[in-house]
């Protein structure tokens, strides 16, 4: 009795692309459009429509709730009317008798028991600040309130949601907390930024979720979270809620990294692709926790000052050894949490390691899951294939171009530096980023506003990620794998290079 997937069962029926049944047309003739909009999970912002608004006096509360049978407002013991037909409910009442923030007991067909507050009855709880920070591409730290977090509004908690997706119709967080179903927690949009974003009190750490997506065209998708923490092993691909709960320990290492000059003192770097270092004796993943000690004791035996990952980060084919990424700000759940690879990392700076992470800023797959039209629109790659497609891995390039495309991609570089105590990235790639015309026939790339094959926007992104990065995280290290001949990639930006060291 759920939607899910994007197939309703019940009560209304999908006969198309944005059809809807007959039962359906038949309530049309007597729902007026905005809740009309609300049945057909359509609605622009439903908090028009949803929650408590003053009218007169009185407040009018209205809720939808799909697999309901009864619904009270505990907080006064008053019940809600059934719309006859759907499945909202409303009632009004002295707007002095009902809280800001009340809870919902409500009844399903089996006869279960469920309170809630009602997400609908709480006020934006993103900064407008951060969202202009955003559009101006000038935010350093947009995992932080992009994404799911545990959250606290009003004294109540429960998690805060937020995506960027400027294009569509509707966006809704799904999730085993409400049955997948994308009719029961439509999101509101932020203005013009394309941020939406929505409070669900009540739930937190561990639950699964995604968001789904009805573009303008009637398109519905599930998406992963682009922002997600921590996903589901491979082959599945929800989010799941998590809160850093890890003590760390490695301060002296931090302090004396800080004035470390890389540049004066030897560095033997050891590269490990945990997927294939070792296993146990099943064959199967070792967990970051197992694999920090055994890694730690062989690269102190060789006498290794660093070891380079390759990518971690969340990824669905272990064939590609991590290097198309879906998951740009978590650790792949192969090998356990995110707190058990803050263990990995914190155990090797404390016995005189360091750890430097292979990162993919270059390209993305096209897994319908995750980042590719991400919306219904090139969002997060360009429209026009000759820019937007990379013809030797058949992957996506990123808009370096876009303030967002940029803000996604330097966050999350901080990301790993600020959360995870990484001691620096090496940034795979950089040579198919500085060259429009890379592994391309003529006729099959467009040229930069001067004529010319480098890729200026690219540059430009890569000037600002090392400046960024060394300015936050001094002694950090920035190592670009450019393969061709472009001049002073390692030269600082201040003198015309681009700042990888």
């Amino acid at each position: 009795m759920a939607w899910r997937y994007g197939t309703i069962m019940h009560p209304f029926k999908r006969t198309g692309k944005g059809g809807i049944s007959s039962m359906t047309q038949v309530i049309k003739a007597t729902v007026a459009e905005p809740l009309q909009r609300i049945i057909e999970a359509r609605h622009h912002d439903p908090f028009e429509v949803l929650g408590r608004h003053l009218t007169g006096k009185k407040v009018e509360v209205t809720v939808f709730l799909p697999r309901a049978r009864k619904v009270t407002l505990s907080d006064i013991d008053e019940p809600l009317e059934r719309i006859e037909g759907t499945d909202l409910f409303r009632g009004k009442f002295k707007a002095t008798k009902l809280p800001e923030r009340y809870q919902l007991e409500w009844f399903d067909e089996q006869g279960a028991r469920h309170q809630q507050y009602d997400p609908y009855c709480f006020t934006p709880q993103l900064p407008d600040f951060d969202l202009h920070l955003f559009g101006e591409g000038r935010h350093r730290h947009a995992y932080r309130f992009l994404g799911a977090h545990p959250w606290q509004a009003d004294g109540i908690d429960g998690v805060l949601f937020s995506v960027w997706a400027p294009i569509a119709q509707r966006v809704s967080v799904v999730g085993d907390f409400n049955q997948w179903d994308g009719r029961t927690h439509s999101m509101r949009v932020r203005g013009s930024t394309g941020i939406w974003e929505l409070f669900i009190p009540g739930i937190g750490s561990g639950h699964f979720y995604k968001f789904e997506i009805r573009t303008h065209s009637g398109e519905i998708s599930l998406r992963s979270d682009p922002y997600g923490n921590a996903f589901q092993l491979r082959p599945e691909s929800a989010g799941i809620i998590c809160a850093e709960t890890y003590q760390w320990q490695d301060q002296g290492w931090l302090e004396s990294r800080r004035s470390f000059d890389w540049q004066h003192q030897p560095m033997s770097v050891y590269e490990v692709h945990l997927g294939s270092w070792q296993r146990d004796e099943n064959g199967d993943f070792l967990n970051y926790r197992e694999l920090a000690h055994r890694l730690c004791d062989y690269v102190q035996q060789t006498g290794f000052t660093h070891i380079e990952l390759l990518p971690i980060t969340e990824h669905p084919l272990d064939a590609s050894w991590g290097y198309q990424t879906t998951g740009y700000f978590a650790p792949t759940s192969r090998f356990g949490s995110p707190d058990d690879f803050r263990y990995f990392v914190d155990h090797l700076h404390q016995h005189g390691i360091g750890v430097i992470l292979d990162w993919v800023p270059a390209h993305f797959p096209r897994d319908r899951h995750a980042l590719a039209r991400f919306d219904g629109s090139a969002l997060y790659e360009h429209e026009d294939p000759r820019q937007g497609e990379h013809q030797d891995w058949g992957t996506l390039i990123f808009n370096f171009g876009r303030n967002e495309v940029r803000n996604f991609l330097i966050s999350s570089a901080v990301y790993w530096l600020e959360e995870f105590h990484i001691d620096g990235l090496r940034v795979d790639a950089v040579a198919s980023m500085l060259y429009l015309d890379y592994s391309r026939e003529a006729g099959d790339w467009i040229p930069n506003k001067h004529g010319g094959r480098e890729n200026l926007e690219a540059v430009d992104f890569l000037h600002e990620l090392n400046s960024v990065t060394h300015e936050l995280h001094p002694g950090s290290l920035m190592i670009a794998e450019e393969s061709t001949a472009w001049p002073q990639v390692s030269r600082p930006t201040w003198l015309g290079g681009l700042g990888s060291a």
